[in-house]
């Protein structure tokens, strides 16, 4: 059986993006992109949402983004080489490799993946990993929290669920940016 993995990189104060829907702050420097790499490599196949999609497609439909450096080449290869679930009701198409477009987050569909995956799943985006969260779906966070304070925008984790964890692994980075990993051991909607 497979983990579901929510990855995502936070302000201090729990933001995913903040109130202008900025996240350049959240940019990883080459030691946390390394680290990174490393992570992902276990992922088979990601979950996202029209947005994050949107986001990440660059990784592939952008071949400059991965010239920058070998960690981001890597990086590029990693994500392109793994299946890509899109949901989303409004796109047409993918725009990517390895991806396929779903109408709507099948929690029984999930569940399945989960259990005959050959490898990790990972969820990306907040609003479609509370979903998730809400189902108890959720193996492991990956969080990290970058060394800044935005005020407000779009929160890392939602506010109606209950989740008991088990810190497993932590790092911190010449950056400042901090990496926490927990193993969930119970959750609930709040």
């Amino acid at each position: 059986m497979a983990d579901l993995i929510y990855m995502a990189i936070s302000s201090l104060d729990g933001y995913i993006e903040d109130a202008d829907g900025g996240f350049g702050w959240a940019a990883p420097d080459e030691e946390v992109h390394a680290f990174v790499n490393d992570l992902v490599r276990s992922a088979g196949t990601y979950l996202y949402g029209r947005r994050m999609y949107e986001t990440m497609m660059a990784w592939e439909t952008e071949p400059g983004l991965a010239s920058d450096s070998p960690i981001t080449l890597d990086f590029a290869e990693i994500w392109q080489a793994a299946d890509k679930i899109v949901y989303s009701s409004t796109l047409a198409s993918p725009s990517t490799s390895r991806t396929r477009i779903e109408r709507s987050f099948d929690l029984e569909a999930v569940r399945q993946l989960k259990a005959t995956a050959q490898r990790d799943v990972a969820i990306g985006g907040p609003d479609l990993a509370a979903q998730a969260f809400r189902s108890g779906l959720i193996d492991e966070l990956y969080l990290f929290f970058a060394p800044v304070v935005v005020g407000g925008g779009k929160q890392a984790l939602p506010n109606d669920v209950y989740l008991d964890l088990e810190l497993v692994e932590e790092r911190r980075f010449s950056s400042g940016m901090v990496f926490l990993r927990y193993r969930t051991k119970q959750q609930r909607v709040a």
